[in-house]
């Protein structure tokens, strides 16, 4: 990751707030049991087709510790797939899409008093102020939705880097304008909703989001989904909609559309935002829907699982 970019925007932190947004769905709710878990095997009619890993987009240690026979895991594939591949090119239009590029500025979107606010809440990211008043609202709310980044170098960064040093061809399943055209085309009325909430809870947030770290290394999905749900509370029902079709939905019904030709031929790690994988909408399910079979493996982290955390269930 180019640290100098990194410095001067906060594209570097989307794949954190990208996953901290879609988890605001409630799309574990059509789940059953046995589809909890983050981790899978993939094959078909008895022979290997690859793997699925739901991620969090987060730089905590912990899961970038992965397991002594995770690198044999990995290399047993032809091709680790992604939502989008943090590339430069990829980045550099980010920092593009985040901002107004028609003269407007973020005070005059959300008025002088929420614009104060804002700006005191964001001195702890070290953004220019000059590049944070050019701010789209959507930009700008998700950037305050989670702590400030410290290294950019997040989970799915890290195994899109491990992959393609054992030679793996890394992909995308979206086009960074597929995957951003939610948040584009969100009424800006849920907008201003949206950052009303983060700036109320923008000294919390650490907090949150290490319990939602908290969460996933225990493996535990609907502690996820349940976190989401506490913060889904009081933007109504249009917007948990809006974001379940828009955000969840559509998403995964492109990317299995882009995922099923290359596991025509070749064995593909897919890994993705772990509220991906559910429900009846879910990859776990789409998947199966065209003739996969997918059995539930532990998580490939060093980390020990709290002996409290329920294992996920097996199947044969």
């Amino acid at each position: 990751m180019n640290r100098h970019l990194h410095r001067k925007g906060p594209h570097c932190s989307l794949f954190v707030l990208i996953f901290l947004m879609l988890s605001l769905t409630g799309a574990v709710q059509a789940s059953t049991a046995a589809d909890t878990a983050l981790f899978w095997s993939i094959s078909r009619d008895g022979e290997p087709a690859g793997y699925l890993l739901g991620t969090i987009h987060s730089e905590d240690p912990r899961v970038l510790d992965f397991s002594e026979t995770f690198s044999e895991v990995l290399a047993a594939n032809d091709i680790f797939a992604m939502e989008i591949v943090p590339d430069l090119p990829t980045l550099q239009r980010l920092t593009v899409m985040m901002q107004y590029q028609d003269g407007t500025k973020l005070e005059g979107r959300i008025g002088a008093d929420r614009y104060a606010r804002l700006m005191a809440a964001l001195k702890g990211y070290s953004l220019p102020t000059d590049w944070a008043a050019r701010m789209k609202v959507w930009a700008a709310m998700m950037t305050l939705s989670v702590p400030p980044p410290e290294t950019g170098f997040f989970m799915d960064f890290s195994l899109s880097l491990r992959a393609a040093g054992i030679g793996l061809s890394v992909v995308g399943l979206e086009t960074l304008e597929q995957q951003l055209s939610f948040l584009e085309d969100m009424p800006m009325e849920q907008q201003l909703i949206l950052l009303d909430q983060a700036l109320a809870e923008h000294e919390k947030v650490r907090e949150l989001h290490d319990q939602m770290v908290g969460a996933y290394l225990a493996g535990d999905l609907q502690a996820l989904n349940t976190q989401a749900e506490d913060q889904l509370t009081g933007l109504g029902e249009e917007a948990r909609q809006y974001f379940m079709y828009q955000g969840i939905e559509l998403r995964n019904r492109r990317m299995i559309k882009a995922l099923l030709p290359y596991m025509e031929t070749e064995r593909v790690f897919v890994a993705v935002g772990a509220l991906h994988l559910p429900g009846e909408a879910g990859l776990i399910q789409l998947l199966r829907s065209h003739g996969f079979e997918l059995r539930p493996l532990p998580l490939p982290f060093s980390v020990e699982v709290p002996e409290s955390a329920p294992a996920p269930a097996q199947q044969p």
